[in-house]
C-alpha cells in the first residue's frame, strides 16, 4: 500500500511535520512515527493506513506503486496537479 520512504517523502513534499499529518489523518503521532520507522511496506491496521493515505490524497499527494506507469521504475510520490478553484459570486464583479 505505502512504504515508510513514501510516507516521509510525502510529508517532505507537503512541508508538514509528523504532528500535522497525524492531525490530518485523525491518528496519533506515535502511529505516524511507527509507520515511518517501518522497513519496506508500512504495516498496521488497515483502517489506520487508509486514513493516512486518504489524508495524503486530500492534501494533493499521489502515491506511485510498483509497476505503475512512470518515467522511472519503483515506488514514489508526487504532487497532483491542482484542481482549478471555482469562482464564487462574492469575488466576481
Amino acid at each position: 500500500m505505502i512504504t515508510a520512504g513514501q510516507l516521509r517523502a510525502a510529508r517532505a513534499l507537503l512541508g508538514i511535520d509528523q504532528k500535522t499529518l497525524a492531525e490530518m489523518a485523525g491518528v496519533s503521532v506515535p502511529t505516524i512515527q511507527r509507520m515511518e520507522a517501518s522497513q519496506g511496506n508500512v504495516r498496521g491496521v488497515v483502517d489506520t493506513l487508509s486514513k493516512v493515505v486518504t489524508a495524503l490524497d486530500r492534501a494533493g499527494i499521489e502515491l506511485i506503486g510498483e509497476q505503475v506507469p512512470s518515467i522511472a521504475l519503483g515506488r514514489g510520490v508526487r504532487l497532483k496537479e491542482p484542481v482549478p478553484q471555482a469562482v464564487s459570486d462574492d469575488t466576481a464583479e
